[in-house]
């Protein structure tokens, strides 16, 4: 398959600490594809990079043919690379279908044309409305769409999280640590609502994740980074099975 995102010799420094050291890799168009290793590999860095939250010190950026090495999160978004958090970004006193709609980029966001054509902003807040719904639906959150995004548990704010990307209607999505805090029965949910996204929409997904079964049931790539430097990738009946994958998750410094 062809490739939606190809990083080059990333790099991204703090101080004397090389939190991304040359990273290279690339993501397959339709795939999930797996970002794993140890804590403090760089993993997280390296999706900040990604999606315009960090400014890489060097090495390049390529999404869907375009260079986006450096360009700002907002611009990034706009071009179909959107991202999540491990931390859920809700907005609790709004909604959860007002949360997903404000993914929307819909005519009611430009302030002229609610002046000239309040009719054009009321039709595309419905219709957004009813995207948000649908896309709710798919998640399994429809029947908590009018609650305060504020009184959903751990996993739903995590449904939440994705529900909100997905309605930005992208061609990438990094999801970061979509399973972290959540129960094995919602992880295997997790799994499975993703997988059923992946082949309902074809959007490509790029996720951290540091549980073991979720990867190898999720994934059908792993990308294993260790000390700011990808290590090993392949198949996850490979990759998990590789002798320096498994002593680098021992604490190992394997290069």
């Amino acid at each position: 398959m062809a490739s939606i995102l190809t990083v080059r010799d990333l790099q991204k420094r703090f101080g004397g600490n090389r939190a991304v050291d040359g990273a290279t890799f690339e993501v397959a168009e339709g795939s999930i594809t797996g970002l794993i290793g140890p804590n403090g590999a760089g993993k997280t860095t390296c999706f900040n990079c990604i999606a315009g939250a960090l400014a890489p010190d060097g090495g390049t950026v390529h999404f869907d043919g375009r260079d986006i090495t450096g360009m700002p999160s907002h611009r990034v978004r706009h071009l179909g690379l959107v991202r999540t958090f491990q931390i859920p970004h809700e907005i609790g006193t709004m909604t959860v279908l007002e949360n997903v709609m404000l993914m929307d980029p819909s005519p009611g966001e430009r302030l002229w044309e609610s002046w000239l054509r309040p009719w054009r902003v009321a039709r595309a807040e419905h219709e957004a409305a009813d995207r948000a719904l649908e896309v709710l639906r798919g998640v399994d959150l429809e029947a908590l769409a009018y609650d305060a995004a504020g009184t959903l548990s751990g996993g739903q704010r995590k449904l939440l999280e994705l529900a909100r990307a997905l309605m930005a209607e992208p061609k990438l999505i990094l999801l970061d640590e979509p399973s972290a805090g959540v129960n094995p029965t919602l992880a295997r949910r997790l799994v499975d609502d993703i997988r059923a996204i992946r082949e309902r929409t074809g959007v490509t997904i790029f996720v951290i994740a540091h549980d073991i079964d979720v990867v190898s049931r999720l994934c059908d790539t792993l990308i294993v980074m260790t000390a700011g430097r990808v290590l090993v990738e392949g198949p996850p009946a490979e990759v998990l099975t590789n002798t320096a994958v498994q002593e680098a998750y021992l604490g190992s410094q394997v290069r």
